[in-house]
């Protein structure tokens, strides 16, 4: 048994409007729904979606009362009213606090071995199948595992992504670094613009992290201590700062409180980050409907 959190209840600031029920597949599925097809087929049961507060009903007028007769779904939120009591959301603050926080709003949800993901992100079914494998091996405490793809295989060609750039060891990943603005260059190289116009070159077959991570329900406790500390620090205060999983990850295996086992795949990323990613991820979906990956309906 495994449940997959799905992590819908981000703002889609440089997308522009609800791309987590934007309507992309032959049948008008949305991008989640083949989340779910690829998960249940490699042997996930259970399915927390993270949801920002008031998407609940065009969710389920969308696609989850749908879902809903065909596998088992449950709904958290991310918002500020999970907040700790003590905590005082700056003044001017719109943005969601990032990943870990969004795994953290539907712990009470979480009883077994989980993985995470991105609800705008197509993982391919492959990568569900190495990410359920591996989740069964791992031990109560102290072990995560990933899922890392190639980087060449997750660029956008309508703008630049942020990926967590891996150092992988014998099987394990030692360090993850968030690397911002990553895009394609125009002779050809992918470059990240973060420092400079010209940008930084980047090894095209070097490991990244999607955010395909997987834990033991001991993973919770740790993400709600690292929350707290976030929130206590100078950071806290921030209007745009964000607790993300990448960063967590990397700070424990620094510590020498986390191992990673990492596993690599050569599935293709496709997904919603601009609006011109809409017309490309719907060709890719008809594309590979059409080669019987999936059927015509998914659920």
């Amino acid at each position: 048994m495994a449940t997959l959190v799905i992590m819908a209840a981000g703002l889609a600031s440089r997308y522009g409007s609800a791309k987590q029920i934007e309507k992309v597949g032959p049948a008008g599925e949305i991008l989640m729904e083949y989340t779910i097809y690829d998960a249940r087929k490699a042997g996930f049961d259970r399915f927390v979606i993270v949801l920002p507060p008031g998407m609940l009903e065009d969710f389920k007028e969308v696609c989850g009362n749908r879902l809903e007769k065909k596998v088992q779904v449950e709904y958290a939120f991310q918002s500020y009213d999970s907040l700790p009591a003590w905590y005082k959301v700056p003044e001017g603050r719109t943005k969601p606090y990032g990943t870990v926080p969004a795994v953290l709003g539907g712990k009470d949800r979480i009883h077994d071995r989980f993985a995470v993901v991105n609800a705008d992100d197509f993982y391919g079914p492959g990568a569900y199948t190495l990410m359920y494998e591996t989740l069964q091996s791992l031990p109560e405490e102290g072990v995560g595992c990933m899922v890392a793809y190639k980087l060449k295989n997750t660029v956008s060609d309508f703008g630049t992504v942020t990926r967590g750039v891996c150092t992988l060891e014998g099987g394990k990943m030692t360090a993850v670094e968030e690397t911002y603005k990553i895009g394609k260059a125009a002779d050809g190289s992918i470059r990240s613009f973060y420092t400079s116009d010209e940008g930084v070159e980047l090894d095209i077959e070097s490991a990244v992290s999607m955010n395909f991570w997987g834990f033991t329900p001991w993973a919770l406790k740790e993400m709600d201590a690292y929350f707290e500390a976030f929130l206590r620090a100078p950071t806290g205060g921030e209007l745009k700062s964000e607790c993300l999983l990448p960063t967590m990850v990397d700070d424990m295996i620094r510590a020498g409180k986390l191992i990673v086992e990492a596993r690599t795949t050569d599935e293709t990323w496709f997904g919603m980050t601009y609006k011109e990613d809409r017309a490309s991820t719907a060709a890719a979906l008809r594309k590979l409907t059409d080669q019987g990956v999936y059927p015509y309906k998914l659920f």
